[in-house]
């Protein structure tokens, strides 16, 4: 049997601030969620794949060279590879995010990558 997944909950789950905990795969893509809080990232690129971030709970920005994109909860934003960007977060936020396998590390998620 297929088992389904309750974002919420599994966000609810993650051990701390800054953790991963993946919820799936989909073809080579990895789907993770983690919570985040009072945290902005360096600016990187993602030469090979597309990245999502959906808004599980809270609010943040998506920063780019050319302004900020603000994320309420319900809301999605795909990311094409090859832009700069980064996540600011002010307050507490649990997202997920979807990318192709090998895509997050250390150097582009502000080190609290450890997979």
């Amino acid at each position: 049997m297929i088992d389904k997944v309750n974002l919420k909950e599994e966000a609810n789950a993650v051990g701390g601030l800054f953790a991963y905990k993946r919820v799936g795969t989909l073809n080579d893509h990895m789907l993770n969620v983690l919570q985040a809080e009072n945290r902005t990232l360096d600016f990187h690129i993602h030469e090979n794949s597309d990245e999502m971030f959906y808004c599980i709970e809270g609010e943040f920005d998506i920063e780019f060279e050319d302004g900020l994109t603000h994320l309420c909860e319900g809301d999605l934003i795909i990311i094409p590879k090859g832009t700069k960007h980064r996540p600011v977060c002010k307050g507490l936020v649990k997202c997920l995010l979807l990318e192709t396998e090998g895509t997050l590390n250390k150097g582009n998620t502000g080190g609290a990558y450890t997979e």
